[in-house]
């Protein structure tokens, strides 16, 4: 994108005010967003992203609502990417429990995301410490049984195997392990 784009982009996004837009909103402007010819460059999709759901994901005290989740999945849909490298990244370091954001951080690695975003998800899980939170997370990845790359692969093992002492009594976490396990017996040594 031209160096002029990202603030024009910036400046709409504020003037417009799309990250308080009506949520039945969203799902209409995202349904014009897929269909723009050419496609969003990744940056203008990342600071769409943030403008469109980053402050109402960070905020949700309870599941978000049908329009929320349609629009998510719509944007997904087509961008992938700049959303998990915006949103999830976002979710994933901010402190607290968080348990509404990582239920939809998990729904989305579910039902939404495309292999290759799955797999940055992991890799974002893995670059933070590990906590009861992501747990999930990484349990919804797993869940996909997609094949992971071996350095992801050994990241994780590595990761789990430093982590263990921090988990003794954690139930999530024997479940993780079992699940790599038996997913992966024949990478696990």
């Amino acid at each position: 994108p031209c160096p002029l784009c990202c603030p024009q982009l910036e400046g709409l996004c504020s003037f417009l005010q799309l990250s308080t837009c009506p949520e039945h909103l969203l799902v209409c402007f995202c349904s014009w967003l897929l269909a723009l010819t050419p496609d969003l460059s990744y940056t203008s999709a990342a600071i769409l992203a943030e403008h469109l759901f980053l402050r109402r994901v960070l905020s949700l005290t309870q599941p978000p609502s049908r329009h929320l989740m349609a629009a998510l999945a719509s944007f997904c849909s087509k961008y992938s990417q700049p959303f998990c490298r915006v949103l999830v990244a976002a979710v994933l370091q901010e402190p607290g429990e968080g348990a509404e954001q990582t239920k939809l951080v998990c729904e989305l690695v579910e039902e939404c995301l495309e292999p290759n975003c799955v797999r940055l998800v992991l890799s974002q899980v893995l670059e933070v410490p590990l906590s009861e939170k992501l747990l999930p997370v990484v349990q919804a990845v797993l869940g996909r049984q997609e094949v992971l790359p071996p350095d992801l692969f050994d990241l994780l093992v590595l990761t789990l195997c430093r982590q263990a002492p921090a988990f003794a009594t954690s139930l999530n976490y024997a479940k993780l392990v079992t699940a790599v396990l038996t997913m992966y017996q024949s990478q696990v040594s």
